[in-house]
C-alpha cells in the first residue's frame, strides 16, 4: 500500500511546525517541505528583534474561569476562527511543546513570552532538528508556480516540479501583493487584497528629532474620522512615532490607512484614558499648588521635561511663565493637548523586513473545523496566507502554531 504524500508550501513558523506534527501522527507518510528561499525560517529568525516572541499569555482575553474572551481586540481578522483553533492548540499548549523539546520559556510583564536564551535561533534549531530528526524531506530555492488538482483521483501537482501528491498544506505567509498568491490561481479561491499591518506612522513636525527616543506610558491613541483605538507605551523616532500603542493602531485600521494612502490625523491622549475634566482639575490644582513656580520646570510625571516643553510650546505658552500666571486660555489649550492631540500623519515607516499583512486567502474558502479548503478539500492552508492577522506581542506566531497543529491533525 502506498503511504502517502504531502507537500507543504512554505518553510516558515506554520510550515515547518506542520511537516513535524504531520510526521509525529504519521511517520511513514512522504512530507515534503518547499521554501523558495535558500534556508527556512528566516523570519522566526529575527522575530522580536531577534529573540522571537512565539507567543503571549493571553491575560487581558481571559475571563475568571481561563476562557478566553474579546479576541478581536487581538486578532482584528479571523477572530472567530481562531477561537475554534486555539480551543485546539492553544497558547498553554505551545508552551508545553517548546518547554518539552528542551526550550525554557519566560513570560515578560507584558505577558509576552521568549525564550529565556533570548535568542530566535534556538526556536529554528530546535524546529529544524526535529524536522531532519522526523525525516521531513526539504526543497530549498523551490518556488512554487501552481498546485494543480488531478481530477482523476483528488491529488495535486506542484509546479514546476512536477511532482504529485495526496495532500497540500499552504503556508507561504503574508504577501505584500495579491500578485504573490498567484500560484494559487489554479483552485479559483477569493482572494482578500493583501495590505501591510504593523507599522509605524511618519508624523510631520520638528518635534520628532526633539523627542526622538522619548517613551510615554499608557497613552490612548486613535484615527480621526474612524471608531480605531488602541492603548499602551508609545515611542517618538525621528521619523514620527512607534510602539505598542501604534503598532496595535496600525493593525486596526490597516485597510482605512491603506485607503488614504497612509495619511490622516493621529489623535493622541497622553493620560491615557483620563478625560478632559480630570486633566483640568490636575492642572488647576498645580496651579494652586506650584504657583510660584516656572511650568517649565513642574509637569505631569508622566512627561519628561522636554517633551513637556515642547507641549508647552504647541499652547504658545511661554516655559517662563509662572503656573499661578496662567489664564483660563492657557489651561484650555494644555487640556486640549493632553488628551486629544492632533498629529498629522504623512506616511508609514516601510521597514525593509516588514512582513505582517492584513488579508490573503479568504476565510470563506476554508472549512472552519478543518482548515481545509472547501472546494478541494486535501488543499489545508494555515498561517499568515490566511486572512488572519494580530496585534503584536507574539500572537501571529501562536497563529501560525495552532493553525498548523490543526491542518497536521486534519489532514
Amino acid at each position: 500500500m502506498m503511504e502517502k504524500r504531502v507537500a507543504i508550501i512554505g518553510g516558515g513558523a506554520a510550515g515547518c511546525f506542520c511537516a513535524i506534527e504531520i510526521k509525529r501522527l504519521h511517520p511513514t507518510w512522504m512530507v515534503t517541505v518547499y521554501e523558495a528561499a535558500t534556508k527556512l525560517l528566516a523570519k522566526v529568525a529575527v522575530t522580536g528583534g531577534g529573540r522571537c516572541n512565539l507567543t503571549n499569555s493571553f491575560r487581558t482575553c481571559l475571563d475568571d474561569r481561563g476562557r478566553l474572551i474579546n479576541l478581536q481586540s487581538i486578532y482584528p481578522r479571523g477572530d472567530k476562527l481562531m477561537r475554534k483553533v486555539l480551543s485546539r492548540f492553544s497558547h498553554v499548549d505551545t508552551y508545553e511543546w517548546f518547554e518539552n523539546e528542551g526550550v525554557k520559556l519566560v513570560t515578560q510583564d507584558d505577558e509576552c513570552v521568549f525564550p529565556v536564551s533570548q535568542d530566535a535561533m534556538e526556536i529554528v534549531r530546535t524546529l529544524t532538528r526535529n524536522m531532519y530528526n522526523l525525516g521531513v524531506k526539504v526543497s530549498l530555492k523551490s518556488r512554487v508556480t501552481s498546485i494543480v488538482p488531478n481530477n482523476k483521483d483528488d491529488g495535486y501537482v506542484i509546479e514546476p516540479f512536477g511532482e504529485y501528491y495526496n495532500s497540500v498544506v499552504v503556508t507561504t505567509g503574508g504577501s505584500p501583493k495579491t500578485s504573490g498568491l498567484a500560484f494559487l490561481d489554479a483552485l479559483n479561491l477569493d482572494i482578500v487584497s493583501p495590505v501591510p499591518s504593523l507599522f509605524t506612522f511618519n508624523i510631520d513636525g520638528s518635534q520628532n528629532a526633539l523627542l526622538m527616543g522619548t517613551v510615554v506610558e499608557n497613552v490612548t491613541v486613535s484615527l480621526a474620522g474612524t471608531k480605531h483605538k488602541a492603548h499602551g507605551p508609545l515611542l517618538w523616532t525621528h521619523w514620527g512615532v512607534s510602539g505598542p500603542a501604534i503598532l496595535k493602531l496600525s493593525s486596526y485600521a490597516a485597510r482605512d490607512l491603506a485607503a488614504t494612502d497612509y495619511k490622516g490625523t493621529l489623535i493622541v491622549n497622553w493620560y491615557g484614558d483620563a478625560k478632559e475634566q480630570v486633566v483640568r482639575e490636575k492642572l488647576e490644582k498645580m496651579m494652586r499648588e506650584q504657583s510660584q513656580k516656572k511650568v517649565s520646570n513642574v509637569y505631569p510625571t508622566r512627561l519628561t521635561q522636554k517633551h513637556w516643553n515642547v507641549l508647552l510650546d504647541c499652547c504658545s505658552i511661554p516655559q517662563t511663565q509662572r503656573w499661578g500666571a496662567l489664564n483660563a486660555t492657557h489651561v484650555n489649550r494644555l487640556v486640549s493637548v493632553l488628551t486629544s492631540q492632533q498629529l498629522v500623519i504623512t506616511g508609514r515607516n516601510k521597514w525593509k523586513e516588514e512582513f505582517v499583512t492584513c488579508g490573503g486567502v479568504s476565510l470563506t474558502n476554508i472549512n472552519p473545523k478543518t482548515l481545509a479548503c472547501r472546494q478541494y478539500p486535501g488543499v489545508f492552508f494555515a498561517g499568515e496566507v490566511l486572512d488572519i492577522d494580530a496585534v503584536t506581542g507574539g500572537y501571529n506566531l501562536q497563529a501560525a502554531w495552532s493553525t498548523a497543529r490543526m491542518c497536521a491533525e486534519n489532514i
